[in-house]
C-alpha cells in the first residue's frame, strides 16, 4: 500500500514538473566552437532525458558483458553442486536398502561432481564398507580424519573398522583421540570406559565417569549406580592387597548403591570383622529385600563369628521371614529364602527342617534343590542310591538363577559385560537358554531314578534249601550316562562321579557273594538247541509311558549288555523280588545249558 502511494506521488510530481517545463517560454542557445544550436526549454529537457536513458542502457550492456564469465562459472558450479547433492542423496538411500551397485555408481558421481563435499566422502566410505572393501573404506576415513570438519566422523569410521578387524588396542587408541577432541562423544567414552574396566584401571574409569556426568551423557541416578559398581570392583580387587583402600571404596559404594549384592556382601564382611554386627546385618537386609541372593544369605549367616550352626539357622530363618513379609509368594526371592534355610539346616543336622523348606519344590526341582536333597539323603541316612538318584535329577533339572549379561553366564559378578563392554550389565536372573518352553525334554527321567525315590530298598533273593545251589550269574556293571560334549562342567563332573561310584559298589557286591558248589551231575540236553531269535536293540530314549510297563514274559536267550545313556547301571524294572516273579527261580537264572533248558521248560 505504501509503495502504491509513493508511486502515485512520484507520477504526480513528474507530471507537474513536465507541465511546468512545458509552460516555460524562451529559447536556449548553445555555442560550441563553430557550432550554434538554438532550441526551446522543453526540447532541451527531453534531449537530456534521452541522453540519460541511452547512457544507462550502454552501461548495463557493458557491465553484463564484463560479468558474463563469472556468471557462467557460478552457474556451472551450481549445476555440478546440484548434481552432486542428487547423487549423494540417492546414494545414501541406496546404502539404506542395500543396493551395492547403485550405491557405487552414485558414489562415483558424487566424487566427480562434489569431490570436497563431506557427504560425498561419507558416501564413498559407506559404499566401500557395504561392498566389503575395508582397505578402501579405511583410506577414505583417514582422509576424513585429516580434515577439520570431518575429523570426528573419520575417527568414528576408523574405530568401527578396527573393531571389525578385532584390533582392540587400535580401537581404544582411536577412541581416546576422539574423546580428547570431544568429551561428549558417547561412543568414545563408552569404548574407553569399557577398556579401562577390562584392564582394571578403576581410577581411569572413574575419571571417565565423572567426565560423562559433566558432559551430560548420564543423569545423576545412573552416575551414582555406575560409580558404586566401579568402587565395588576396585574393592574386590584390593581386598587381599590393600584392605584400607578396599574398605573405604566399598563403604562409599554401599552409600551410592545400597542394593548392589557384591557391595553389600563385602561391606558386611568388613563390618563383621570390626564387630559391627547390627550394622552388617542392616546392610545385608537392605540388599536382600531388593534382590535375594545366596551370597547375601551366606553373609548374613556368618555375620557373627563363632556362632554355632543352630544359631546360624535361626539367623537365616529371620532373614527369610523378612523376605516373606515383603515379597509375595511366587516372586523371585521366596525360593532363595527356603534354599538358604535348607542349607543352614543341613549344616545344623536339622534334616526335617531342611526337608520342610524344600518340600514345595521337590516335584519340579531346580539343580540346587536336587543337590540339596541328595546331600540330605547321603548325610541323614547314608542312602547312596537315593543320593545318586537326586544327583541324576540335578543333571537334568532346570537351571537356577545366575549372573547373566548379554547372553553370557558367569559364575561370579563382574562390573562390565565381556560381550559388549556395558557397565553394570550383569543381573541375577535365570539364563534364557534354561527357561521352560513348550518342547518336551530330550532326556526323560530314568526308571532307576523313579524307583530309588519311590520304592523301598531292594531285598536280596536267597535260594531255598530244597533246591540245588547254582552259581549266581555275574554281570558287568552297566555304564552310567555318558557326559555330553555340550553339558556344563558341573554336570560332567557329577556324571563322572556317578560312574565311579556305580562301578565301585558293583565290584563290592560281586566280591561279597558267597561261593557256591556246582551240582555234581549237570543236566544234559536231549536235543541240540534251537537258534535264538534276534533281539531288538535297546532304545536310546524312552517315553515315560513305557517305563511303568512290565517286561515281556519270555526272556531272550542272550541278554544284551548295551544300555541306554540314562541308565546308571541298576535295572529299571524295580527291586530284585520283582525280577524273581518275571524270570523264575534261581535255577532258571543260571547261565549256560542249564539256564537255557530251564527257560525252555526242561
Amino acid at each position: 500500500m505504501v509503495r502504491i502511494v509513493l508511486f502515485l506521488v512520484l507520477i504526480a510530481l513528474a507530471g507537474a514538473g513536465a507541465a511546468w517545463i512545458a509552460d516555460q517560454t524562451g529559447d536556449v542557445i548553445i555555442n560550441w566552437g563553430s557550432l550554434r544550436a538554438k532550441t526551446t526549454v522543453p526540447v532541451l529537457a527531453l534531449a537530456f532525458g534521452l541522453v540519460a536513458v541511452a547512457a544507462v542502457l550502454v552501461w548495463s550492456i557493458l557491465t553484463t558483458i564484463w560479468h558474463m564469465p563469472g556468471r557462467l562459472r557460478r552457474r556451472n558450479h551450481e549445476k555440478r553442486h546440484a548434481r552432486g547433492r542428487h547423487a549423494i542423496t540417492h546414494g545414501l538411500l541406496a546404502i539404506g536398502h542395500g543396493d551395492t551397485a547403485l550405491a557405487r555408481r552414485h558414489a562415483a558421481a558424487a566424487r566427480r561432481h562434489a569431490p570436497n563435499d563431506p557427504l560425498a566422502l561419507l558416501l564413498h566410505a559407506q559404499s566401500a564398507q557395504l561392498e566389503g572393501r575395508r582397505d578402501e573404506a579405511q583410506r577414505v576415513f583417514r582422509a576424513m580424519a585429516e580434515r577439520e570438519d570431518t575429523r570426528l566422523l573419520g575417527l568414528r569410521g576408523l574405530f568401527i573398522e578396527a573393531q571389525r578387524a578385532d584390533d582392540a588396542v587400535g580401537a581404544v587408541m582411536i577412541a581416546e583421540e576422539a574423546i580428547k577432541l570431544s568429551p561428549s562423544s558417547t561412543w568414545a567414552s563408552h569404548a574407553v570406559l569399557g577398556f579401562r574396566c577390562a584392564r582394571g584401571d578403576w581410577s581411569g574409569a572413574l575419571a571417565i565417569l565423572d567426565s560423562n556426568l559433566s558432559a551430560g551423557l548420564i543423569d545423576k541416578a545412573a552416575y551414582r549406580r555406575q560409580r558404586g559398581v566401579l568402587l565395588t570392583a576396585r574393592a574386590l580387587e584390593l581386598e587381599t592387597m590393600d584392605r584400607d583402600v578396599a574398605r573405604e571404596s566399598v563403604m562409599e559404594a554401599i552409600k551410592l548403591a545400597p542394593t548392589l549384592v557384591p557391595a553389600a556382601v563385602l561391606a558386611a564382611k568388613f563390618e563383621s570383622e570390626a564387630h559391627q554386627v547390627r550394622r552388617a546385618m542392616k546392610l545385608v537386609e537392605v540388599a536382600w529385600l531388593a534382590n535375594p541372593h545366596p551370597d547375601l544369605a551366606e553373609a548374613y549367616a556368618h555375620v557373627k563369628l563363632g556362632d554355632s550352626a543352630r544359631q546360624r539357622l535361626q539367623r537365616v530363618e529371620t532373614l527369610a521371614a523378612k523376605t516373606n513379609d515383603k515379597t509375595a509368594a511366587g516372586k523371585a526371592g521366596h525360593i532363595e529364602g527356603r534354599l538358604a534355610i535348607a542349607r543352614a539346616a543341613i549344616d545344623a543336622s536339622e534334616f526335617s527342617r531342611a526337608r520342610e523348606a524344600l518340600a514345595p519344590y521337590v516335584n519340579d526341582p531346580t539343580q540346587r534343590v536336587a543337590l540339596l536333597m541328595a546331600e540330605i539323603e547321603r548325610t541323614e541316612h547314608g542312602d547312596g542310591g537315593r543320593a545318586r538318584a537326586w544327583t541324576l535329577r540335578a543333571v537334568r533339572a532346570r537351571h537356577d538363577p545366575a549372573w547373566t549379561a548379554d547372553g553370557y553366564v558367569s559364575d561370579r559378578w563382574r562390573p562390565v559385560s565381556p560381550v559388549t563392554g556395558r557397565l553394570d550389565a550383569f543381573q541375577w536372573q535365570t539364563p534364557v537358554a534354561s527357561l521352560p518352553s513348550d518342547k518336551g525334554t530330550t532326556i526323560e527321567s530314568s526308571a532307576f531314578e523313579e524307583a530309588m525315590l519311590a520304592a523301598p530298598p531292594p531285598k536280596r533273593v536267597t535260594a531255598t534249601p530244597g533246591e540245588s545251589p547254582v552259581e549266581p550269574p555275574v554281570t558287568e556293571p552297566a555304564p552310567a550316562p555318558a557326559a555330553q560334549d555340550n553339558a556344563p562342567p558341573q554336570a560332567k563332573e557329577i556324571v563322572e562321579e556317578i560312574v565311579k561310584e556305580t562301578v565301585e559298589e558293583t565290584a563290592k557286591e560281586v566280591t561279597k557273594e558267597e561261593p557256591v558248589v556246582a551240582p555234581a551231575e549237570p543236566i544234559k540236553p536231549t536235543s541240540p538247541p534251537a537258534e535264538s531269535s534276534p533281539v531288538a536293540a535297546t532304545p536310546v530314549f524312552r517315553s515315560r509311558a513305557d517305563l511303568g510297563k512290565p517286561g515281556p514274559a519270555p526272556i531272550p536267550a542272550v541278554i544284551p549288555i548295551v544300555r541306554a545313556p540314562d541308565d546308571p547301571g541298576i535295572d529299571d524294572e524295580g527291586p530284585s523280588d520283582e525280577f524273581t516273579e518275571q524270570i523264575g527261580t534261581p535255577k532258571a537264572q543260571a547261565g549256560g545249558w542249564r539256564g537255557f533248558w530251564s527257560r525252555w521248560g526242561a
